[in-house]
């Protein structure tokens, strides 16, 4: 019993120095830039982006609110929330993933390090597998993240109102500075 008792302990004081080794970096205020221009200039802008990330298993999240998206004239923000992205119906887009290759990067050092997110997009209810490469900025002790991704609209979006005024794919691009 003494054995068992020991055992338990020593799990629990060696997965508690697990845990608070790991740190778990965030952001309210992370940005996402969408450009959808086609025939037309479709150009938005997020800066309420929720994103937390945990440094030892590159656990990444991205969270948006649709309705947070801003765009150049109140009438494209209308057409972009009831037409295309139905903002009441699907009101966030998230991305649930890893960061592949999180050991390469010192936190510790000051430095620019490519990165790999592999995980889930979703937008409008419509979840995809997307690789999104990036940078991870150290620069005293701030994080910033960066990243890419061309997504095509008729994956997670369809209707009429897909046409030749708006590209086949959207880029968004991200930029996170993390607390």
């Amino acid at each position: 019993m003494k054995k068992i008792i020991i055992f338990i302990l020593i799990a629990i004081f060696l997965n508690t120095n697990i845990v608070s080794a790991q740190k778990v970096f965030s952001t309210k205020t992370g940005q996402i830039s969408l450009d959808a221009t086609g025939t037309v200039d479709i150009k938005g802008v997020n800066s309420q982006v929720d994103s937390k990330f945990v440094d030892k298993t590159g656990q990444i999240v991205f969270n948006a609110l649709i309705k947070a998206f801003k765009f150049p004239n109140g009438l494209m923000e209308d057409h972009f929330n009831e037409n295309y992205m139905e903002s009441t119906k699907f009101p966030k887009a998230d991305f649930r993933g890893t960061i592949t290759n999180i050991a390469t990067v010192s936190f510790d050092k000051n430095g620019n390090y490519s990165i790999i997110a592999e995980g889930v997009l979703t937008i409008h209810g419509v979840g995809q597998k997307v690789v999104v490469p990036g940078t991870l900025i150290v620069e005293n002790g701030k994080i910033t993240i960066k990243g890419n991704l061309k997504v095509k609209l008729t994956d997670y979006i369809t209707g009429s109102y897909i046409g030749s005024k708006i590209s086949e794919y959207a880029s968004l691009n991200i930029n996170c500075v993390y607390e």
